[in-house]
């Protein structure tokens, strides 16, 4: 099949990947792909499509492009000191093991940041947390648990000094918190959901999707929350109107299921 344009473009990658680009914001999303088949060289959709199918590395960089895989520890630091002190004393208040799901968790550091700040309440044991991602590589990193300083700017210290070793110019995180963490691959818009969970994490992930597919993804956080789980999202992401989706907000950025 010969790809004439962004709309066979985006048929045949959903082929190729599961991904459907129809549900992410298409200008946007439009622009990135195209500026990316400029920087490897292709003047179109079609050759670009077909080196896709043929070439594993352009392959990769390509989904590792579409995923936007940007994220640090304790990004937006106010956020997780009320998750902390508010919500999670909360979440205990009605059970004492919770299930947690850090869903589009890129490279790993925002699972590896709950599952420390949970051994403030629980024994390292009991710390269960699920964590995935579409982005097959991204998940492989965040199963070496290696990062550079940058990505700990918001790191307290303690949590450097107990759960990192330096190895270089890098830091890799203790098996002691990686087993407390369970990477997979997930696709949010097609995979079916994990179900009665306490907490939902998904933060700056939702912003690049259209308010359609915003729309079923909420809805369907709802349904794998259990009676008063929380969803917590990212600080862009503030839900409108939350009741419609059967939540309500308990702090900024944290929805209670109804």
């Amino acid at each position: 099949m010969y790809i004439r344009d962004y709309e066979d473009f985006k048929n045949e990658i959903y082929k190729m990947t599961g991904i459907n680009l129809s549900c992410y914001k298409e200008k946007q999303m439009k622009r990135r792909i195209e500026s990316l088949i400029k920087k490897n060289g292709y003047d179109s959709y079609d050759e670009y499509t077909h080196m896709l199918k043929t070439d594993k590395d352009l392959y990769n960089e390509f989904i590792n492009y579409l995923t936007i895989n940007v994220s640090e520890f304790f990004r937006n630091p106010k956020q997780w000191e009320v998750l902390e002190k508010d919500i999670i004393p909360l979440l205990f208040r009605y059970k004492n093991s919770l299930k947690i799901w850090s869903a589009a968790c890129s490279t790993g550091e925002e699972p590896y940041s709950l599952a420390m700040v949970l051994t403030k309440f629980v024994p390292m044991y009991s710390i269960h947390i699920i964590a995935t991602d579409i982005d097959k590589e991204a998940l492989a990193k965040a199963s070496i648990g290696l990062y550079n300083e940058k990505s700990l700017t918001n790191m307290p210290k303690e949590y450097i000094l107990k759960y990192f070793t330096k190895e270089g110019k890098f830091f890799k995180i203790k098996d002691e918190i990686k087993r407390c963490v369970h990477f997979s691959q997930h696709n949010l818009l097609k995979d079916p959901y994990y179900l009665n969970c306490d907490l939902i994490v998904c933060r700056n992930v939702l912003i690049y999707f259209t308010e359609e597919a915003k729309s079923e993804i909420y809805y369907r956080f709802n349904r794998a929350l259990r009676p008063e789980g929380i969803l917590f999202v990212g600080s862009t992401e503030q839900i409108i109107m939350p009741n419609r989706y059967g939540f309500q907000p308990i702090r900024t950025f944290f929805y209670q299921k109804i």
